[in-house]
């Protein structure tokens, strides 16, 4: 009997667990395919978000190029006015023959940059000593004349900080990169679960997305501890009437008859 009784008060206990095993179960499957969708539309988003800011700046940079050719002071008026009217816009310069001819900025334009010497028409420099700001350089060719701009590449920053979802987004020019956090560090931010990349088609850059290392352990366990009481709630419930239906059923009485 006590061995009976053993196996049964095994089994309701079984019988309980399932509801509470299935409810994490389905928990986890939730959060897995929650993140992993995330980081898919804020990858896509982000590209269209970035393509957008730089839609402007190309818009800025293809109004100068227009200008080639004329009289530095004829057209330096309107490179200061568009920066000014820009919040992110350092300068904006044109050059002719791979040689500054004029700029919004008085001397040299930003120092040391050199803007003959870009390989793509998107360059981010890091941890420039011009500014505390990492710089982003756009530059337009067409025959011998470049119009290119400085901007600051806090606006992307700016966008980056958008997704306020615990994702880590990085943008990727080249071997310069820029996320939400400090990039001046010398390691690269942790993206390693539902890691995600994709290039925009527009202006070549790449963006990364993903989650840093034990994001999702730490979310499960938050979102266990909200579930788990309600589950193990529904299996006590579910115990006690299975134990109620198969155990406590009361001896039949009466007399049984005798059919003639």
């Amino acid at each position: 009997m006590i061995g009976r009784s053993l196996l049964e008060v095994l089994l309701v206990l079984s019988i309980s667990l399932v509801p509470v095993a299935s409810g994490l179960a389905v928990m986890v499957y939730q959060q897995d395919r929650k993140l992993a969708e995330n980081a898919r539309i804020s990858l896509q988003e982000a590209i269209y978000t970035v393509d957008l800011s730089l839609d402007r700046l190309h818009a800025h940079v293809s109004n100068v190029l227009a200008l080639s050719g004329k009289p530095c002071a004829e057209v330096k008026p309107t490179l200061i006015k568009q920066v000014a009217e820009s919040q992110y816009l350092r300068s904006l310069t044109l050059s002719q023959n791979r040689e500054v001819s004029c700029s919004s900025m008085a001397g040299l334009p930003d120092g040391a940059v050199n803007f003959a010497d870009m390989q793509t028409p998107l360059q981010l420099l890091v941890d420039s000593e011009l500014t505390p700001n990492s710089l982003l350089i756009y530059q337009i060719r067409r025959d011998d004349f470049s119009a290119t701009a400085t901007t600051y590449a806090e606006q992307l920053r700016d966008e980056l900080r958008g997704f306020q979802d615990g994702l880590t987004l990085l943008l990727e020019f080249g071997d310069a990169y820029i996320w939400d956090g400090d990039t001046r560090g010398l390691s690269r931010p942790s993206q390693s679960e539902y890691f995600q990349t994709a290039v925009s088609e527009k202006y070549g850059y790449t963006v990364k997305v993903g989650y840093a290392q034990g994001y999702s352990a730490q979310e499960a366990r938050q979102s266990m501890i909200l579930v788990l009481p309600s589950l193990v709630l529904i299996g006590i419930v579910t115990g006690s009437i299975i134990y109620w239906a198969m155990f406590r059923r009361g001896p039949r009485g009466g007399n049984a008859v005798n059919p003639r």
